[in-house]
Parts: C-alpha cells; structure tokens; sequence
C-alpha cells in the first residue's frame, strides 16, 4: 500500500491551513498599511532619492479638505485682504503716514473724525488713520511670518538633530529646551529689547529667540518614532548617512507640522510685535504700529474713540483669522483624518 503524504493527513491540512491563513492575513496588513499611509510614507520604504510620485496628490486632496472648511476659507479671505491692503497702502491712500496735517487734522489741538479726506478720522498729531493703520499692517505682518518661520526652522534644525542622533546628544538637547521653557518670557523680552535698540530687527529676533523650544520638542519626538521605523533602519543597514535618511525619508513627514506649527506661531508673534510697540520698544516711530496707535489713543479715547478701536479691531481679526487659518490647516493636513 502506498504511504498516504502529508497533504492528505490531518496534521498535513491544519498545516496547510494555517499557512494560507498566515499569508492572507499578511497580505491584507499590507494592503490595510499601504492604503491608511498618507502618500509621504507610501514610497518611505523604497530606498530612492525622489520623493514618492503620489505626494502631489496628497497635498492636493489636503488643499482640497481644507477648501471645504468654510469658516477657515473666510478667515484666509479676509487675511488676503488686509495683506494687499497693507503691500499696497501707497496706492490706496494718497497719504504720508508720518506726515502731520496741523491745519486739516487738527481743531482745537483735537484730533477729527472721518471725513472724505480723511476717512478713519486722524491721531493726536494729525495724521491719517486710516494710512498709519495699513502701513501698520506691513509690520504686523512682516514680524509675524518671518519671526515664526525663524523659531520654527530653529525647532525643526534642534529637535531633529536631538531625534535622529539619540543618546547623550538628545538628553542634552533636551535639558537646553526645558531650560527656554522654565524662563520667563516676558522678562527675557523686555531684557532682550532695553540692552539693545528697540527696531523691527531686533523685535523679529526676540519673538524667535523664545518661541523654537516649544516645537522643537514635538518634532524631536516625531523623529524619534521615525527613526525606529523599518524604512530607516533599512537605510541604514545599506550605509545610508544620517543626513541622506534625514533629507530623504525623515523630512518630508515634517512638512505638514512645519505648516501648521508657522501657521499657529504667526498669530502669537503677531500678539507679541503688539504687545511690545504697546510698551514702547517695538517698531519705533514714526513708523506705524498698531500696538503703538492703542497706545498713543489712549490719552484721546473720549474725544476720539476710533484712536483706539481701530487698531484693536485690527490686532484681534487679523489673530483671530490666523488662528482659524491654522486649525483649518492643521485639521487639512492631519494624515489620520478620513474624508
């Protein structure tokens, strides 16, 4: 009689069973994983110097998600707006923002109200409000993007130099971050700014100076669970350098937390560029400021309410807007977010 072969024993069709389930079940993992990854992690694992080819597509199903945000939509509408308004001042209004207007401006040594020649009314040294209001938007602006792009490519450059090389570099790292932290910001601001001469350089410098600390350890704990992936340690059994595995594979997941991260950091620097002309040691006159116009209408906020309405209402919408812009972002670019 001949021997009957496993394949038809029992032990044989368990076994046989129980492999088939093994590699369908691997299969569907890897379908699952593939089809969950956001297109930046999709071509991670293939050691290739180009970024995946479906990348473009994911940015575009993002912008396309953060579209149908309506209320973010009107926010970036309006903060279009004030930023061609405030790029474009010299043609809108046909004034001087440092000029004074005695004759015109001026009755009584009071500040007047709107008029067709000047339509916000104009300050206690008779100029233009609504001029010095849109020339003071360049600076809100102008401080807020470039002093958050500052910390947070400060943030990116420490957290991930902490991340990717691990051990007694990122405990170090690490110890210099909880050390900006425990300072008091306010101190350091005003410290930072009375040693030096108060200026839009200087303000953009300070507003830096104290906001990488917060970012740089969210993305040193990104790239700390990036770098345990199996994309990475396969660059690495490969002779990858660190700087090619950083730039190739590690980077292009940041982006979207770079996006967010700068555009949640410019409402706060805005905040503080005003807080500081408020004081007295931010943008320095003549040039227009909106913290320093509350401050200069203070003195005039029953005869002239607007000296201080205007500017104020300008500081909150435009924050307001960028903080709406940014969740409607950071909800856009979210990979675990399904739509």
């Amino acid at each position: 009689s001949r021997r009957p072969t496993p394949s038809r024993t029992l032990t044989g069709q368990l076994v046989l069973f129980v492999t088939r389930c093994c590699v369908c079940d691997f299969e569907n993992q890897r379908m699952i994983d593939t089809a969950t990854q956001p297109p930046a992690m999709k071509g991670a694992g293939r050691i290739s110097s180009a970024l995946p080819a479906a990348s473009p597509n994911w940015w575009v199903r993002a912008m396309r998600r953060f579209t149908r945000n309506r209320v973010s939509m009107m926010a970036a509408g309006i903060l279009v707006g004030i930023c061609l308004l405030s790029v474009f001042a010299p043609v809108v209004t046909p004034h001087n923002p440092a000029k004074q207007y005695r004759k015109e401006g001026l009755k009584g040594g009071m500040p007047v109200g709107p008029s067709a020649q000047f339509l916000l009314g104009t300050d206690s040294n008779g100029r233009d409000m609504f001029t010095r209001l849109l020339y003071g938007g360049r600076a809100a602006f102008l401080v807020g993007v470039v002093a958050s792009a500052l910390a947070v490519s400060t943030g990116v450059a420490i957290g991930s130099f902490a991340g990717i090389s691990g051990g007694w570099v990122d405990m170090l790292l690490m110890r210099v971050v909880d050390v900006a932290l425990s300072l008091p910001t306010l101190f350091i601001i005003l410290m930072f700014v009375a040693i030096s001469k108060p200026g839009l350089g200087i303000t953009i410098l300070v507003i830096a100076l104290i906001g990488w600390a917060q970012p740089s350890r969210v993305f040193r704990s990104e790239v700390a669970s990036l770098r345990e992936r199996e994309f990475i340690l396969a660059s690495r059994s490969l002779g990858v350098s660190s700087v090619q595995i950083f730039t190739r594979h590690v980077f292009p997941h940041l982006i979207p937390l770079i996006v967010i991260y700068i555009s949640l950091g410019i409402p706060a620097a805005l905040f503080a560029e005003a807080s500081l002309s408020f004081l007295g040691l931010g943008v320095p006159p003549p040039q227009p400021a909106w913290g320093a116009m509350v401050q200069e209408g203070i003195a005039f906020y029953r005869a002239s309410p607007a000296q201080i309405m205007m500017p104020g209402a300008a500081i909150v919408v435009t924050v307001v807007c960028f903080n709406l812009v940014g969740s409607g972002l950071r909800d856009a670019l979210d990979p675990t977010v399904q739509r």
